[in-house]
């Protein structure tokens, strides 16, 4: 039996008891694919992105282990609401418009004591003041620095489009405000260098593009290196007691933690490897995170139809931002219908043997995403779940 076969026989022996859709989390995958993120980072702290696991259950799960530390964020409410369930050093990763949460950050010492805002512009700052309804809690902050690769003079920008303060002058300046003004403390820099950590670099049938992109982020590592650590040594100058300088992402770790300037790195994505990061050369991971769908139809030859499926993800609109089928081997989306609302069509010729109340496994072009689908996670040790963990949307949190 190959090891596909294997893996497909024995989710299905863990699941027969369940009717699909249905996600699971493969926790010898998950596990191991945290032990390798942690080899990666060379000993520095791994703060998890929260976005990219959106289950309290597998949060504590990582963060007990040697090597992680901290949580990164994605909104103000999750924010307060981790903090709330006694999560601790949790970094809030953009900046937020919220003005109820502001309110009940500034009101209370525990949650400010806890989280860590975002900011990159002093009306943010402005704007916090305009929401404390009183609170005198002191708001700690976090900086963040442009990462994007600039070429011929500027007139070429490669990178996400995030923070506006690039230079170490302009970050400088942001910072000094920051220490003339009560009821806020710097804390943190943070820089995600999205085009080195988030795109892959092994593009299948494109060998000349998959040349072009290692190339760029060789030299976005090494133009990143010596101007974030230029950044740190001109805040530092202006608050010595800065506390972290974070960095990096799943596709990044190991580049972004031999940098003397960063304290820590930032994953997620890479404990559950969706499909996305089939396309990376830096590292490879175990799909840990998965979900399955149930035949409903055999339409002809060659084709079997299963009940849902439509879950593509975020991001520019592209055939890499759908599902894929996974398991049994061999299956396809259709060109014409791909992922579908309510059914999904599949091709191959393991669909002949296929019946109807089977289940198909895909696997997610993200990670946390998949957790809006579902209200909890099937988690998996062998061929067997030893434990049922709801999702931020099983616990009633939708946050985006």
């Amino acid at each position: 039996m190959s090891a596909a076969a294997s893996d497909r026989a024995r989710l299905d022996r863990a699941t027969a008891h369940l009717d699909a859709p249905v996600a699971v989390v493969d926790l010898a995958a998950f596990d191991a694919n945290a032990a390798d993120l942690a080899r990666r980072a060379r000993g520095k702290p791994i703060r998890v992105a929260s976005k990219s696991v959106r289950c309290r259950a597998l949060l504590e799960r990582v963060l007990a282990r040697e090597g992680f530390a901290g949580i990164m964020s994605y909104t103000l409410a999750e924010s307060l609401w981790l903090a709330r369930s006694g999560f601790e050093d949790i970094l809030l990763a953009y900046p937020s418009a919220d003005r109820e949460a502001f309110g009940q950050l500034a009101g209370d010492p525990k949650l400010a004591d806890a989280v860590t805002v975002m900011v990159d512009d002093v009306r943010q700052l402005d704007l916090i003041d305009a929401a404390r309804a009183g609170g005198r809690e002191e708001i700690r902050v976090c900086l963040e620095l442009d990462t994007s690769l600039r070429l011929l003079g500027g007139r070429i920008r490669i990178g996400a489009l995030r923070s506006p303060l690039r230079t170490p002058a302009q970050l400088a300046e942001l910072a000094r405000a920051i220490g003339r003004r009560p009821g806020f403390r710097l804390v943190g820099l943070m820089a995600y260098e999205a085009h080195v950590a988030g795109v892959g670099d092994r593009l299948a049938g494109r060998p000349v593009r998959s040349r072009a992109i290692r190339l760029m982020q060789a030299a976005a590592r090494k133009e990143l290196a010596a101007r974030r650590a230029e950044v740190v040594r001109a805040v530092r100058a202006v608050a010595p007691d800065l506390e972290f300088v974070n960095g990096g992402g799943t596709g990044s770790v190991q580049h972004t933690a031999a940098e003397d300037a960063v304290t820590e790195v930032a994953a997620g994505s890479g404990l559950y490897v969706p499909r996305l990061f089939d396309t990376y050369t830096s590292f490879r991971g175990r799909p840990a995170a998965l979900y399955a769908l149930p035949v409903v139809r055999r339409p002809g030859v060659g084709v079997v139809t299963v009940l849902g499926g439509g879950y593509p993800a975020s991001g520019a609109a592209g055939a890499d931002r759908l599902p894929t089928p996974y398991l049994p081997a061999g299956l396809r989306l259709t060109p014409m219908e791909g992922a579908g609302e309510v059914q999904t069509p599949l091709l191959g010729q393991p669909a002949d043997d296929l019946l109807v109340g089977d289940k198909v496994w895909f696997r997610h072009a993200k990670a946390g995403e998949l957790c809006e689908r579902f209200e909890a996670l099937h988690l998996i040790d062998g061929d067997r779940i030893v434990e049922t963990a709801p999702t931020y949307r099983g616990e009633g949190r939708t946050f985006l």
